[in-house]
C-alpha cells in the first residue's frame, strides 16, 4: 500500500489473464462476490456498466449495519481500466487498472479521496479495507481459473 496527497495506492499481481480479471470487476455476481472488506456482503440494486452508468448497492457489514453506496462509472476500457465516481458518504474517485505480463495481471487500485479531511478520517480503515477486498478478489480468480 502506498499513501499519497489524498490518495491510496494498493497493487496486486494475479496469476490469470488480464482478461478474466476484468470479467471478474464488470459481471455484476461476481463482483458482488469480492467487493468489499472480509466478512462483508453485497446486494446490488443497479449496475449500469457504462461511462455515466450508476452503481448503486449495499453493502452489508458482519455486525449487520448497512452501507448503501452509490457510485457512477467514468470510464471503462476493456480490460485496461475501469473508472468510477464514489459520491456517497467519502467521495473518492476509484481508478483499477490492468496490466498483463507473462500471462498473469497487475492490478493496480488507486482511491483518490475529493477533501483531505475525509481522507485522513477513511485512511486507517481503508487501508487494511483495501488488502482484504484485492485478497478476496484473488480468491474468486483462483475459483475461476
Amino acid at each position: 500500500m502506498t499513501i499519497g496527497e489524498n490518495e491510496l495506492i494498493a497493487t496486486r499481481e494475479y496469476d490469470v489473464p488480464r482478461e478474466l480479471v476484468f470479467r471478474a470487476w464488470t459481471t455484476p455476481d461476481l463482483l458482488a462476490r469480492w467487493w468489499g472488506p472480509q466478512g462483508f456482503t453485497n446486494t446490488f440494486h443497479e449496475c449500469d456498466m457504462r461511462p455515466g452508468g450508476t452503481w448503486r448497492f449495499t453493502m452489508h457489514g458482519p455486525d449487520g449495519v448497512d452501507y448503501p453506496n452509490h457510485n457512477v462509472f467514468v470510464e471503462i476500457m476493456p480490460p485496461e481500466r475501469i473508472v468510477l465516481d464514489h459520491l456517497s458518504g467519502h467521495e473518492f474517485r476509484v481508478t483499477a487498472t490492468f496490466e498483463s505480463f507473462e500471462g498473469r495481471t497487475r492490478v493496480t487500485f488507486r482511491q483518490l479521496f475529493k477533501k483531505k479531511e475525509e481522507f485522513e478520517q477513511a485512511k486507517p480503515i481503508c487501508i487494511e479495507a483495501n488488502e482484504q477486498q484485492l485478497d478476496r478478489l484473488g480468491k474468486v480468480l483462483a475459483e475461476l481459473a
